[in-house]
């Protein structure tokens, strides 16, 4: 088989695992488990569609990391990642949810074999990718395993993007003011709704020769509800034709080669109200004093309390985080899950991370957002897509 073509330097990705491995000996872990497909890609380059089966990539006390999944899956692995062949670990099909053997049973077994089934394992205990049944088969098979929590112990190491990952972002960005433009060109009164989520997939995907690059899919679908619907921020779509009255914000990211960049708008169909122009104002004025706090050397909450300092001036309350940290996801989600843009997070800002500033608000009957992906820097943040930053209204 031909090598893989990879998406960053094998040094890249050995600065990755001696990141990773530094941070395992200061948690006091020999070996970790990692079963968040974004961690695995991030740590081999792995890209593929089959985290709804058990897999993962094991860093141990040395060497390459070793990937484990499904036996079908393992070319994807050849095809994607650094890895040589002794490193690739496929389990038989009929693991594969079986009421009567587990693939944490073989994995058990080959970490065994390594001499890693007495070492101190980390597990990504809180993890939509690892069941109760894995940690219990782990437990079970590695009786002389001592285990521990590992719990984003990889995400926290991918906080600060790398220039190649700040470059697939910004690729992203450009996707993503694409979408917004087929978004304002084509949302109109009677547009069914499905009708204009094709029109905004087909922006996010299809080859633009000025560009030189097409998209990849996201992490989250498009989110776009309108009017009352909008008062809940996840709600995708239906097939029904919009209407005139009301607002609607659209929730998408530009995505290439799994590096995302979310950003968010709101259309109003006819005559905007008073709440939303309201809205704007007090969301346009907290952001731009969000943003003048979003540079190296400050904490994260010091965004969130200057945004929410201008909405509580406007009377308005936001009782949820207002950003979070972004780059290489898998669904369900496009957030890193480690800091978060509130009050409380004391993290200190570096240059080069990246967050979703999530202005988002969410009321009794209606629902509004303008949001910005950004990159900290040593004096302010770069904003990554060029999108007007206003309510768009259209008649």
């Amino acid at each position: 088989m031909s090598a893989p073509v990879l998406n960053f330097s094998r040094d890249e990705y050995s600065q990755r695992v001696a990141k990773t491995r530094a941070a395992m000996a200061a948690a006091g872990v020999d070996v970790i488990i990692v079963s968040d497909p974004s961690n695995m890609a991030w740590l081999t380059g792995y890209d593929g569609w089959s985290f709804y089966v058990h897999q993962c990539v094991v860093v141990g006390p040395d060497g390459d990391p070793v990937w484990f999944g499904r036996g079908q899956d393992a070319n994807g692995a050849r095809r994607t990642a650094y890895l040589s062949d002794s490193d690739i670990i496929g389990y038989a099909d009929h693991y594969v949810q079986s009421t009567e053997r587990h693939p944490m049973d073989y994995l058990s077994v080959k970490l065994d074999e390594r001499g890693w089934g007495n070492k101190r394992i980390g597990v990504e205990m809180d993890n939509y990718w690892f069941s109760a049944a894995a940690y219990a088969s782990l437990q079970k098979h590695l009786p002389n395993a001592k285990f521990s929590d590992a719990t984003a112990l990889v995400n926290w190491q991918r906080a600060v993007k790398s220039s190649q990952e700040l470059d697939y972002m910004r690729k992203a960005a450009r996707l993503v003011e694409r979408m917004h433009q087929t978004i304002f060109d084509k949302c109109e009164v009677g547009y069914r709704k499905c009708d204009l989520v094709a029109d905004i997939y087909e922006a996010g995907l299809r080859f633009d020769d000025g560009l030189g690059f097409g998209g990849d899919y996201p992490a989250i679908v498009p989110l776009l509800p309108s009017g009352a619907d909008a008062s809940a921020p996840h709600l995708t779509w239906d097939d029904q034709p919009m209407k005139s009255g009301e607002g609607t914000f659209f929730e998408i990211a530009g995505v290439y080669k799994r590096y995302h960049c979310p950003l968010s708008r709101t259309v109003f169909l006819g005559k905007p109200t008073q709440t939303f122009i309201d809205a704007e104002k007090a969301v346009l004025e907290g952001m731009e004093a969000g943003l003048e706090a979003a540079k190296a050397g400050n904490l994260c909450e010091d965004i969130a309390i200057a945004f929410f300092g201008v909405l509580n001036k406007y009377g308005i309350t936001k009782d949820n985080r207002t950003g979070y940290p972004i780059g290489l996801s898998y669904p369900p989600d496009w957030g890193e899950r480690t800091m978060s843009l509130r009050p409380g997070d004391k993290t200190v800002l570096e240059e080069n991370m990246t967050f979703h500033f999530m202005t988002g608000l969410w009321m009794d009957d209606w629902g509004f957002e303008i949001t910005e992906s950004i990159v900290i820097g040593a004096n302010g943040p770069e904003c990554l897509a060029n999108v007007p930053r206003r309510l768009h209204v259209k008649d």
